[in-house]
């Protein structure tokens, strides 16, 4: 079976299965490290992918997501003749459930043991005090997490409050006077999309502790779910020491 997978988190999720059967990633597939070394062949990015490229690869299944990849593309490849299993992830429990599909009824793999292990860690989490926070994604211009989004639900699930949880926008554009006016208790700057750091996001809100984290494990859905809970639940409790 050969696979292109244009998203990054599901294609570290099959890696961690059979590497061999990626026959295709995007630009921006990072892990495991290894992946041009098991022959993957790189076909653009997550937004813009060499859809003729792809259909030169003649793969049995395309892996996409409907918020991570463009609708036309994926028209295309359906044009193309090719199937395209498109996942749809807004919380932790459609995580693991796509999850199933994508490797068990899409790739015909056995369910693997890191998928048990992340349902268990996340079952019932060590949680923070309901802690009120900003969680920024983006600068220049400000955005943020708003309602319904992967993230912010494993934030919730670790006791983080998501000041914009109920915002109308799941990515809403908040002025930086704003955000600093909804007086966060604390500020969750992951790496990724937009790589905040000590020296570049703090700044801009004095006086409110910064909880700087692995964006792979906020925002990735795979095998980083089994660690998520310990490494997302040290980062925010460092920042709130």
């Amino acid at each position: 079976m050969k696979v292109v997978s244009l998203v990054p988190s599901l294609t570290e999720a099959v890696a961690s299965c059979a590497p061999e059967l990626l026959a295709g990633v995007t630009d921006w597939c990072t892990h495991p490290p290894d992946l041009d070394a098991h022959g993957a062949v790189r076909v653009g990015g997550t937004k813009n992918p060499d859809v003729a490229r792809i259909v030169a690869l003649a793969p049995d299944l395309v892996l996409a997501n409907e918020e991570e990849n463009r609708a036309p593309d994926l028209a295309a490849l359906r044009a193309a003749g090719l199937d395209v299993l498109v996942t749809e992830i807004r919380d932790l429990p459609s995580a693991l459930q796509e999850l199933e599909r994508v490797l068990v009824r899409g790739c015909r793999l056995g369910r693997p043991g890191w998928l048990d292990v992340a349902a268990e860690a996340w079952h019932a989490p060590a949680r923070l005090a309901d802690v009120r926070a900003v969680v920024p994604i983006w600068r220049r211009p400000w955005m943020v997490l708003g309602r319904d989004t992967f993230a912010g639900d494993l934030l919730a699930r670790l006791g983080v409050v998501n000041v914009y949880a109920s915002h109308a926008d799941r990515y809403p554009r908040i002025p930086l006077d704003e955000l600093r006016a909804a007086r966060p208790e604390v500020l969750v700057l992951p790496d990724e999309p937009y790589r905040f750091s000590a020296e570049d996001g703090p700044e801009a809100f004095p006086g409110v502790p910064a909880a700087l984290v692995d964006g792979r494990h906020l925002t990735w859905y795979g095998p980083s779910l089994a660690r998520a809970t310990e490494v997302l639940g040290a980062q925010l409790r460092a920042a709130l020491a």
